[in-house]
């Protein structure tokens, strides 16, 4: 039988493994991009997008950490894909869903007026709440809908453009016959 220290060795062996391969997917493209199509659209129908993701060079500086899109105030809004509603309620006076997904993905919907608890599992489709006006810069009313993946303690987190979530189909044209 092995030691009692043995087996804790193992055990940190073990988390820092899982931690480590964790770290990797979380941030391999394919884990972020959603290239498998497991996210969908947070408004139905698709909404126009207003304002598009501006990257800050440091997450202190000023930027737009998401999209706003196009929608009507009391309009549904869907979870983007399967996960875990880990926030709902208000920051800064707005109402705000943040759902987790698999890989340390998590996408945030605001101003959403929550209709689902926290602790939820939800699929991609599920109906989180509706839509509120009073977006900043928007003339009506627009979700801003955001995606980050988590690091250590906050100190590694990187903001990304949800819409690479989308498996967008080009548009193409027919060409013109005279």
């Amino acid at each position: 039988m092995p030691s009692p220290n043995a087996l804790r060795r193992g055990r940190r062996l073990s988390s820092a493994l899982a931690l480590g391969i964790t770290a990797i997917v979380a941030t391999t493209p394919a884990a972020t991009a959603g290239s498998d199509g497991r996210f969908g659209w947070p408004l139905q129908p698709r909404p126009a997008v207003l304002r598009h993701f501006d990257k800050p060079a440091q997450n202190w500086l000023p930027g737009h950490r998401g999209v706003d899109l196009a929608g009507a105030e009391g309009q549904t809004v869907l979870a983007a894909g399967d996960g875990i509603v880990v926030f709902a309620g208000t920051v800064a006076d707005k109402p705000v869903v943040s759902i987790e997904h698999p890989g340390g993905l998590r996408t945030t919907y605001e101003p959403v007026r929550a209709e689902i608890p926290v602790g939820r599992r939800v699929g991609r489709g599920t109906r989180i709440g509706t839509l509120e006006s009073g977006h900043p810069g928007c003339a009506t009313a627009c979700l801003h809908w955001g995606a980050r993946v988590e690091g250590d303690r906050r100190r590694n987190r990187e903001y990304l453009d949800p819409l690479g979530l989308l498996r967008l189909t080009p548009l193409r044209l027919k060409p013109v016959r005279p």
